[in-house]
């Protein structure tokens, strides 16, 4: 039997085949003809458009802060990466888990469902992203003691804190890596009157972004539009001001963390203390951010490895075990 997990992100969909390991790894977005709602193309052809698209093509991204924003084109999507995943064996129709975010309401979660079913699923299940990030970290989500997992992603930051294979206490704010980017590139045309892309705005953050201020700076060459004479300009831009433009951000991500602190019952509290914190998703790679985290609250705070792949290898072990994992998933059809 043929079962697929998938990691349905706002910014990468990363599909994961037992035995095989990751097969996927693409970002979600869609390239779809304006005049037809035609999809011309899905991943990473498709995000090579985006911002150079012409009138007739629309290089959107179906999934807004983790959840579906776009029925239709999630469903070719899925279609897409499902296909690609298990090659020719359209015969069989496999069994589909996806992960989602933790605040995820029934509405979207039934959404979900029916995108993986229509797109060709044979079972769609559905599982919570901090339990999956977790597995995928090698924590004992089993074990009677608690586990605090970050897990920041591109549309949405989702901390919580698991024992025995459940969430106790959970918060999720939407601040994650897209955030960061546009935050930084306002913060460019403020500081330096110059328009950049999100792209631009991307290789910044992972050029030189830093959480704290970091001494010497690392620096880099960014290109844009003048927005005063409207024609393209080159600027350097330092580790310092990415720091200065997430501020915001970052303080608002800390919040969560202390709030899901506050809620967590004090056992479990004394647990993450000795244990620390676990930080998942693609934007825990962002420098420094651990520091900041664990002088914020008073916890280490370690990134786990291979931070970007935790949620999809979590969803692939829980697929191959479905019986252990039988509490954790959410609904099935």
């Amino acid at each position: 039997m043929k079962k697929v997990g998938i990691d349905l992100g706002t910014t990468n969909v990363l599909v994961y085949v037992p035995k095989r390991g990751i097969v996927v790894n693409e970002p979600s977005v869609v390239a779809i003809s304006r005049d037809d709602r035609r999809v011309l193309a899905v991943g990473a052809e498709a995000k090579e458009m985006i911002g150079r698209t012409p009138d007739t093509i629309i290089a959107e991204r179906p999934l807004k802060d983790g959840v579906i924003a776009s029925y239709k084109t999630t469903e070719a999507m899925l279609r897409y990466f499902i296909n690609k995943a298990i090659g020719g064996m359209r015969l069989f129709r496999p069994e589909v888990m996806v992960a989602v975010p933790a605040g995820i309401t029934s509405t979207e979660r039934r959404a979900v469902i029916d995108a993986a079913m229509a797109a060709g699923a044979k079972a769609a299940y559905i599982i919570k992203e901090p339990i999956v990030a977790a597995i995928g970290a090698d924590i004992p989500i089993g074990s009677p003691s608690g586990h605090m997992i970050v897990d920041i992603g591109g549309g949405t930051a989702e901390i919580a804190v698991i024992s025995l294979g459940g969430i106790v206490s959970v918060g999720s704010v939407r601040i994650g890596g897209n955030k960061f980017d546009q935050s930084i590139s306002e913060f460019v045309r403020r500081k330096y009157g110059l328009a950049i892309g999100e792209r631009s705005a991307e290789e910044a953050k992972i050029q030189v972004g830093s959480a704290m201020y970091m001494d010497p700076p690392l620096s880099m060459d960014i290109k844009g539009r003048d927005m005063i004479s409207g024609l393209p300009r080159t600027i350097t831009i330092r580790s310092d001001d990415t720091t200065e433009a997430l501020q915001h951000d970052l303080e608002g991500l800390i919040e969560a963390v202390k709030e899901v602190l506050h809620k967590t019952p004090p056992e479990l509290s004394a647990d993450v203390m000795d244990k620390g914190i676990i930080m998942s998703g693609g934007s825990s790679q962002l420098r420094n951010l651990d520091e900041l985290i664990s002088q914020a609250v008073g916890v280490a705070t370690y990134v786990a490895e291979e931070p970007l792949l935790c949620v999809v290898k979590g969803t692939g072990i829980a697929l191959e075990n479905l019986d252990n994992y039988k509490r954790s998933i959410l609904s099935t059809k």
